[in-house]
């Protein structure tokens, strides 16, 4: 699926197979998310060089593998970090090739996974395993949103059991969020406008719903429900308003992680500073997460205390991947779509 120019309605279209980098592996796409950094880029908001296949959180079966890779073979089945790290930096080589300064992305500065197949350079460094029992839809499920969620909740936030979560935005992001903080036993607070999304939210266990619609100050409400304030605020959004809501409802010494994307004018978003230095509060960004920590996070989704697969409302072929991300121009509903571009015969 490739779309030539900025707004464009994608199209599914024939193109040449990849070629196998001699360091990487070219993977068979079992199943790839619809993500709305893909939108961002369609639309714009994130310039990437056209015309370009987007996708970037895949998962499936090697089909290919480069003369220069060792440990992977032809048929095991793998998922991959959007951020692709060089594997030689000091950021790659302390385990934060989330920061790579020489970064590949999948659907951004390379072909993405809205394909048949895609090419994945730096295997050695980026590719990983998949537990027999974990099916090709939960793992893309992961790629971006969900692992994103991760770490800001686990690393960054550093949540501990009987702590505050206040979640803003119950998307793909935000529902992501709340299942990993109550699979940490925190106590979860959630925020939107959608009564759907808040539903989802309760589903999953969130302790506190708040309609942002219907509430006139939900950073005093949501004060008032944790008993002084979250001890981690995530912004699963990505709007001035919503970080800065985020940053306020905070208890003293909380932390705030940005996951949500703020481009163009937003990216210079104010932040109420005073309460920051008056509270030694901490403002922390998410960008998703390496290889190496992937398997932490896939024994929780292999022993079912973590289940992605229930964020999944919609899988669809790959000719229908271009409505999707067109969908996202207005709120759509809770969770994740994942495309199915090839059918695969081992689990799905």
């Amino acid at each position: 699926m490739v779309y030539p120019e900025v707004g464009v309605l994608p199209k599914v279209v024939d193109v040449a197979d990849p070629q196998c980098p001699p360091d990487g592996v070219i993977v068979e796409v079992a199943a790839t998310g619809v993500c709305r950094s893909d939108w961002h880029a369609w639309r714009g908001h994130d310039p990437v060089e056209l015309p370009i296949i987007p996708g970037h959180e895949f998962a499936g079966t090697i089909a290919a593998v480069g003369a220069g890779v060792t440990r992977w073979q032809v048929g095991d089945r793998v998922t991959a970090p959007f951020v692709l790290g060089c594997g030689r930096c000091e950021f790659c080589l302390s385990g934060e090739a989330q920061v790579c300064p020489d970064q590949l992305q999948p659907g951004f500065t390379l072909p993405g996974s809205f394909a048949q197949r895609v090419a994945v350079p730096r295997a050695q460094t980026n590719l990983v395993r998949l537990p027999d029992t974990v099916s090709f839809v939960a793992a893309a499920s992961l790629g971006c949103r969900f692992a994103t969620s991760f770490r800001a909740v686990v690393t960054h936030g550093g949540v501990q059991p009987g702590q505050w979560v206040a979640v803003h935005g119950c998307g793909g992001v935000g529902l992501s969020a709340v299942m990993i903080a109550k699979a940490f036993q925190a106590k979860v607070l959630a925020v939107d406008r959608s009564a759907e999304a808040l539903m989802t939210a309760g589903s999953l266990g969130a302790d506190e719903l708040i309609n942002g619609s219907e509430i006139a100050d939900v950073t005093a409400e949501i004060v008032k429900r944790t008993g002084g304030g979250a001890h981690i605020g995530i912004d699963a959004i990505g709007h001035p308003a919503v970080a800065a809501a985020s940053v306020a409802s905070l208890r003293r010494r909380g932390r705030h992680v940005q996951v949500g994307l703020l481009l163009g004018d937003a990216a210079q978003t104010a932040l109420p500073m005073d309460r920051v230095i008056a509270q030694e509060l901490a403002i922390l960004g998410s960008h998703g997460m390496p290889a190496v920590d992937y398997p932490a996070m896939l024994e929780l989704v292999a022993t079912g205390a973590l289940e992605p697969q229930r964020l999944v409302t919609r899988v669809v072929e790959l000719d229908a991947a271009g409505e999707a991300l067109a969908a996202m121009d207005a709120p759509t509903g809770p969770g994740m779509t994942i495309i199915e571009p090839v059918r695969s015969s081992q689990p799905a």
